[in-house]
């Protein structure tokens, strides 16, 4: 699955909220007139580096680091990149690149002969489902157990639906909390100032404690931490604009072969084939019985289909206070996150949110 949609849920190059758009027309963006649309400080002049004028490498870590880093241009994507990687290699420390498939060859043409010490993921099947990201972040780092290592992601990139764009971010929030603060593993997540909005872009500042740019390399004074991935993860999902909801039901314990039997009809109807219908159902099979074990009692299950996709949302009362529920596999089938961990693994995109009057998971099936 590539991650790129065709329908109308998807930024466009010449939307007015698209600041590429502005690029072709010769509009300087808000970065361009800060920074003069230069190269990055630290590749003009070897004796600059993110840790300051003078720094003249990368400074250690011995601890987690968390950076995004903006950038325009293959030059600038180099020039930020390249050297991160080299240091990291140079020091003994094992480096992992989870990008798109097209910066993956941007980059081992730069690093020639060295791209072979460098593991490298392509981002579009990993983070086709940014909730599988960070058990592969996590896998990185136990198989260095103790030891500096870096890595490079890029889960947001131009063309990702916006439910898949709403779930990158989460994750970008989620990963001030997924990692434990002194594991070694300092983590630079590209965005491209070129193709990427606006919003987009503030979002980062507030998702990330730092902040690399063409000049600079600073503390974001909108980062938001543990308080503000609270407040995503306790916010209502976008209401559909689906005028007719194909399916709606209450359910409870004994109705779980009706579920099952509504979601594979529809899987059906919609063309999905025998594999991932069965995905399917038994990933909603899964998220129901959470729902009802762990609520109490009554649950909804709402089908409809939009913007190439079938989408299956299962509600009930209960509340789930921590959102890497699901994102990391449970212990055992009993534990609160079984159901979200299976789904995940399974459906195309998983979306939880979880608050006052109870948790919201929705499941798309992308057609």
């Amino acid at each position: 699955m590539s991650g790129v949609a065709s329908g109308e849920d998807v930024w466009h190059a010449g939307s007015p909220h698209c600041r590429g758009d502005l690029l072709r027309r010769g509009a300087p963006t808000s970065h361009q007139r800060a920074n003069g649309g230069t190269a990055p400080a630290w590749a003009r002049d070897s004796t600059a580096g993110p840790g300051g004028a003078g720094a003249g490498r990368y400074r250690t870590h011995d601890g987690y680091r968390h950076e995004a880093f903006f950038w325009e241009g293959d030059d600038q994507f180099v020039a930020g990149t390249v050297p991160f990687i080299r240091e990291g290699l140079e020091a003994g420390q094992a480096v992992m690149v989870a990008v798109t498939p097209g910066r993956i060859d941007v980059l081992r043409d730069a690093l020639d002969g060295e791209a072979d010490a460098v593991r490298f993921v392509d981002m579009e099947r990993l983070g086709a489902n940014p909730a599988r990201i960070i058990p592969a972040w996590r896998a990185f780092t136990d198989q260095h157990p103790g030891r500096p290592v870096r890595g490079i992601g890029e889960p947001i990139w131009h063309g990702r639906r916006m439910a898949e764009l709403a779930e990158c971010q989460m994750h970008e929030a989620l990963l001030n909390m997924a990692v434990d603060t002194d594991t070694p593993l300092w983590l630079l997540c590209p965005y491209d100032t070129a193709t990427l909005p606006e919003d987009v872009l503030e979002e980062a500042h507030r998702s990330h404690p730092v902040v690399v740019d063409v000049e600079t390399h600073r503390g974001s004074t909108t980062y938001g931490g543990v308080h503000h991935l609270r407040k995503m993860f306790k916010a209502e999902l976008p209401r559909t604009q689906v005028q007719v909801v194909v399916s709606h039901r209450s359910f409870g314990a004994d109705d779980y072969a009706d579920v099952r039997a509504d979601v594979r009809a529809h899987a059906s109807s919609v063309g999905l084939d025998t594999e991932r219908t069965d995905d399917l159902v038994l990933g909603v099979h899964e998220v129901a019985v959470n729902s009802v074990r762990h609520g109490r009692g009554a649950s909804e299950l709402r089908i409809w289909e939009e913007h190439h996709a079938l989408v299956c949302e299962v509600r009930g009362v209960g509340r789930i206070v921590n959102p890497m529920e699901g994102r990391l596999p449970p212990a055992s089938a009993d534990e609160l996150g079984h159901g979200l961990w299976m789904a995940n693994q399974l459906c195309d995109l998983v979306q939880v949110r979880s608050g006052k009057v109870g948790t919201t998971v929705r499941i798309h099936a992308w057609l």
